[in-house]
């Protein structure tokens, strides 16, 4: 699977002669290969070049590039400015957000063509995911669904949150998981207030909450997810903040579909949540893109004023956090289509008690 047509029909739209794609992520949705290397899109041809390490495995797997690795005495810079010479390129996007100033320098330096920030142009690109990209989101989130199923059988009081986290990863990996798409977070009693606790030596005990944030990747592409469960019976107020969380992603879901402006979403899902009287103790947005990347834009968020494409992929994410007590969070992954969207999280969102 490559994208390096898409690639090349979009670069009229953005003035390029041609784009660079230095960075890991771009690399990926360009070749459809993760090494160390560069490519280069012209508008009639491409070509990825990388070291020893990888040519073997990346003239086997990238198709409709031409593959090569530097000879001695050769770096990616002159083999990229040969290639600027030998087709006559003047303007030449970069994924800006990934090139640090020296980075920058460098290649300003090496190529006579002009730079052009265009990493917008892949972004646009990945943010609607193609059948392919579907396909391998949706077999990563059934390894994460499987894995909560076999994590709730196996949590007891006593456990730490180490040992919880460590058993979600041994369960997505044994189900065919390639790695994770992120260090899961497991946050058990007062640390779940929380968003992003890191799982420490903390017991979980009866009467807690235990949120437990994790996901993998399958063929480069993540899944996420998030559930809280009850280790023995909650208090009533653990209850009704629960309740409240449901309510809200269930207001924010329904928002969703092809076109919407991101802040809508955010605002559905916060409003439910300000009406109960949590207002303050939602202070993240209600969701991101993911794919390559465990996060991308578009967001749902209330910074985001912009409408979201159908095909977009995002995760559906309220949670309440009260410092000092408990928190806990929802977390589906949806599939925006031009009437609405489509859950791809299958997992229980009623409140287990374990």
């Amino acid at each position: 699977m490559n994208h390096l047509k898409k690639i090349e029909q979009k670069l009229p739209e953005y003035g390029l002669d041609a784009m660079l794609v230095t960075s890991a992520p771009g690399e990926f949705y360009a070749v459809g290969f993760h090494g160390e290397g560069v490519a280069l899109v012209t508008r009639e041809r491409s070509w990825y070049y990388t070291d020893s390490r990888y040519i073997e495995a990346a003239q086997k797997q990238i198709k409709d590039a031409e593959v090569a690795v530097p000879r001695r005495g050769e770096s990616y810079a002159s083999l990229i400015k040969m290639l600027v010479e030998q087709n006559n390129i003047k303007t030449l996007g970069i994924e800006e957000q990934y090139m640090s100033v020296e980075t920058y320098d460098r290649w300003r330096d090496a190529l006579p063509a002009e730079l052009k920030s265009a990493g917008g142009l892949l972004n646009e690109l990945r943010m609607v995911k193609d059948e392919e990209e579907l396909f391998l989101m949706e077999a990563a989130q059934r390894i994460t669904d499987e894995a909560f199923l076999k994590i709730c059988e196996f949590i007891k009081p006593g456990m730490t949150e180490l040992e919880i986290s460590a058993r979600l990863q041994y369960e997505m990996l044994c189900a065919g998981a390639q790695k994770m798409s992120f260090d899961p977070i497991v946050a058990a009693g007062p640390n779940g207030s929380m968003p992003h606790a890191i799982p420490g030596p903390r017991k979980v005990e009866r009467g807690d909450f235990i949120t437990m944030d994790f996901g993998c990747m399958v063929g480069g592409y993540c899944s996420d997810m998030t559930r809280t469960v009850a280790l023995g019976e909650p208090s009533e107020e653990m209850r009704k903040v629960y309740r409240v969380v449901q309510e809200a992603q269930k207001a924010g879901i329904a928002t969703a579909h092809g076109g919407v402006k991101g802040c809508d979403v955010h605002n559905a899902a916060r409003q439910v949540i300000a009406d109960a009287g949590y207002g303050e103790y939602f202070g993240h947005g209600f969701g991101h893109s993911l794919g390559i990347e465990i996060h991308e834009d578009p967001r749902f968020s209330p910074a985001w004023e912009k409408p979201i494409p159908a095909g977009a992929v995002l995760s559906a994410e309220p949670g309440i956090y009260l410092p000092g007590k408990f928190g806990m969070r929802i977390e589906d992954v949806i599939v925006l289509t031009e009437n609405g969207c489509r859950d791809i999280t299958h997992s229980e969102k009623e409140l287990i008690i374990l």
